[in-house]
């Protein structure tokens, strides 16, 4: 029996369905189409790759780029499995050393190779949109991200970007598909693998894999059976990708990490007293990739004081962070609010480089920079999200899915290319809302002027200024700077660095760097200058205080360069810097307190043959000659190539009276180090105490000619002379051990 008809729902209905025609499914876009999107984004791309290519960026790589870079050179030559558990997300530099391994290390084939990868990203969103929206939805998502100048940007660096973007919008072709088709299992595998790539190169897309599963489980109009069956695919096509490199790391490190290690001080960086929304490395200056698991671990274990596996570090910097939100949660949901508004914000949050420094060589950057940015996506999208909601039954995996990636981003901090990934659903939503926009002059004049209402307070929202441009642009300067001297290149370094200080005068870590350089030039007054720059606009800079230390330690000023090194230590507790603090203690004439420095070095770093043989110093010249010995064999057991580590112990071994050792440390390190005076003469005492007499004396001899005011030599030779056959050899009292 008919029911009688309810005019609420009925008008209820009408207006969803007047919503739902600005996006009703039309057939996919054509070839023509799908080949225009794809030769735009090429042609948009090549351009740029051309044009940057006499930037000095191009070659001189920073950052995560540079160790990427090293990595993949690594997997060129061979060592594909490596040695330790994966701190960073390995499939980037796999897919660099495959690169590498066929067409050799030539950046300008990888940038070529990624032109196309970013190009087949725009096709396959364009694929996306026209299936779940239209026709005209899908041209206008292929070329809003072929477009899109921070895609332009990051197509173009080694950076792991590119296939972030790529495998997302290869799951979301999957899913598009899946949500018209579910049950295709088939898909499902490939969407598993699609997403397993993603989450070996960026971590917390992980999240990707939750809302996915929740999907497929979820489908009430699916038989239960079915869901369970398609859910299973999927997980298999997920373990396949991941499930090796659980077990390779479990056989480097016999634990389990699924991808990385890095999950803890990645949390506690975005969570702590002195976050700010951004990256802030854990020690102030130190945001290059090889100190990052390096500090990670070293600030670890001096808390803890015992070694810890990459699990263990991960632990503790997690329990780092949950001890500051619980006991600051105020203060943290403040930081959250502004990680949420930092995520929305048109500035684009460089780790490395800047998308500024880049335009001003790239034309495409300059043209649609200014036009095609997220302050401009995020409304649109907006839009969309507003004129699609009628098809909320069909898309909430999508909603899903930005929803989790987004609150993975706050979880720990912002970059730019950290939400990216958020793009291409951004950018599919656009080009819904660009869609509908003709038609809602057609729609209630109430309700378009609420939803302009909304998408005008979102776009004062995500426009509103919040980062600094300039100081964005200095550090591009200064990381070119630390790449330049880290390839020996000081002059241009020095350059790079001023320039940075020119746009940005408070930037400490520029003055920092411009003294290590000018210091490597010999240019030590001006290092000096340049590093107290750094600690007048940074006090607590203890990078900048440990290198003036060096510099203050090296003239010979010891109670200054003591007061930088412990500064220092306050928060770089590192065994560099307890070293180098020992000896100036030893230097001062304070060896009980260097002894100490120097075995807190130790329990930093065990296998530091600098800090065993400096020890082993420290402990000789206080009598203590056993424990002595046995740090100066283990540094000769890790170093034996260094010179002075074999003659201090076989001149420790010869006051002791272990005669044979010390005659065979010092012939080594006289190998090694041919002109040392110090080693034949105390090769001529221990030679003599044995009564070789003729031998003796002709070391002596060597340590003359080497040296012909040399005391020692002059006093041993002349009483070896005067010794009749049957006398007794000479005492053994020569040179002392130098430092």
């Amino acid at each position: 029996m008919k029911q009688p008809s309810d005019p609420k729902r009925a008008a209820k209905t009408g207006q969803r369905r007047d919503h739902a025609r600005f996006v009703t499914a039309h057939p996919q876009i054509g070839w023509a189409a799908t080949a225009s999107i794809f030769a735009l984004a090429l042609v948009v791309r090549l351009v740029h790759v051309w044009q940057i290519r006499k930037a000095p960026f191009f070659t001189v790589l920073m950052g995560d780029a540079r160790a990427y870079d090293e990595w993949a050179q690594q997997i060129a030559r061979g060592d594909w499995l490596g040695h330790q558990v994966f701190y960073q997300a390995p499939l980037y530099p796999y897919f660099l050393g495959t690169l590498y391994t066929i067409a050799g290390r030539d950046l300008l084939v990888v940038r070529l190779c990624q032109a196309i990868i970013g190009s087949l990203s725009c096709v396959l969103l364009g694929l996306t949109a026209s299936r779940l929206f239209s026709r005209q939805a899908g041209v206008i998502a292929g070329l809003g991200l072929a477009l899109y100048a921070p895609a332009i940007f990051f197509d173009g660096l080694l950076q792991k970007s590119v296939l972030d973007v790529f495998f997302v919008c290869l799951s979301i072709w999957l899913l598009s598909d899946l949500v018209e088709e579910p049950q295709k299992r088939l898909s499902w595998f490939w969407l598993g693998l699609a997403m397993g790539a993603l989450s070996l190169t960026r971590e917390n897309a992980i999240v990707f894999v939750g809302v996915t599963l929740l999907w497929a489980l979820a489908r009430r109009q699916r038989p239960g059976q079915e869901r369970v069956a398609t859910a299973g695919v999927f997980l298999v096509g997920l373990a396949v990708i991941l499930l090796p490199v659980a077990v390779r790391n479990s056989v480097v490190d016999r634990g389990f990490y699924l991808t990385t290690s890095q999950f803890g001080p990645n949390f506690y960086i975005g969570n702590n007293p002195r976050a700010d929304g951004t990256y802030m490395s854990l020690r102030f200056g130190r945001g290059a990739p090889e100190y990052e698991r390096q500090d990670a671990t070293e600030l670890a274990e001096d808390a803890t004081g015992r070694r810890l596996n990459p699990a263990e570090v991960s632990r503790y910097w997690t329990t780092q962070a949950l001890a500051f939100i619980r006991s600051e949660p105020l203060a943290w949901l403040k930081l959250q609010g502004r990680k949420i508004a930092l995520l929305w914000n048109r500035s684009e949050m460089l780790d490395t480089e800047s998308q500024e420094s880049y335009a001003e060589w790239s034309t495409p950057l300059r043209l649609v920079g200014p036009l095609n940015h997220f302050g401009v996506l995020v409304p649109l999208a907006f839009l969309g999200l507003i004129v699609t909601w009628p098809l909320r039954d069909r898309l909430w995996v999508f909603y899903g899915i930005t929803t989790a990636y987004a609150a993975s981003v706050v979880m720990f901090y912002v970059f730019a290319r950290y939400r990216y990934p958020l793009v291409p659903f951004l950018v599919l939503f656009a080009a819904a809302g660009l869609v509908a926009l003709p038609r809602l002059r057609h729609a209630n004049a109430r309700s378009s002027a609420l939803v302009a209402g909304v998408i005008g307070v979102a776009a004062v929202f995500v426009n509103w200024p919040m980062l600094s441009t300039d100081l964005m642009r200095a550090i591009t300067e200064h990381n070119l700077g630390a790449a330049l001297q880290s390839d020996g290149r000081l002059e241009d370094a020095i350059e790079h660095y001023r320039r940075a200080v020119t746009i940005r005068s408070d930037y400490a870590p520029a003055y920092n760097n411009m003294g290590a350089a000018l210091r490597a030039k010999g240019q030590v007054a001006d290092a000096v200058a340049s590093y107290e720059r750094a600690l007048a606009r940074q006090p607590d800079y203890p990078e900048a205080h440990y290198n003036l230390g060096n510099v203050l330690l090296d003239q010979g000023k010891l109670d200054d360069a003591i007061d930088h090194f412990r500064r220092a230590l306050h928060s770089l507790p590192g065994p560099d810097v307890h070293n180098n603090l020992g000896i100036a203690f030893a230097a001062k004439g304070q060896p009980n307190e260097a002894i100490t420095e120097f075995r807190d070095a130790l329990r930093l770093d065990p296998d530091s043959s600098r800090t065993h043989r400096n020890l082993g110093d420290a402990l000789a010249s206080q009598g203590i000659q056993e424990e002595a010995i046995a740090h100066l064999r283990r540094a000769v057991q890790l170093d034996p190539r260094d010179g002075p580590a074999h003659y201090d112990l076989g001149s420790a071994l010869l006051e002791a009276g272990m005669l044979k050792d010390a005659i065979d440390q010092l012939r080594t390190s006289l190998q090694l180090m041919p002109d040392s005076a110090d080693a034949y003469n105390n090769l001529g005492i221990a030679l003599a105490s044995q009564g070789e007499l003729e031998e003796a004396t002709d070391q002596f001899q060597q340590a003359l000619k080497l040296q012909p005011a040399f005391i020692d030599a002059q006093r041993n030779l002349a009483k070896l002379r005067s010794l009749r056959p049957t006398s007794e050899p000479p005492l053994a009292g020569g040179s002392k051990p130098k430092p």
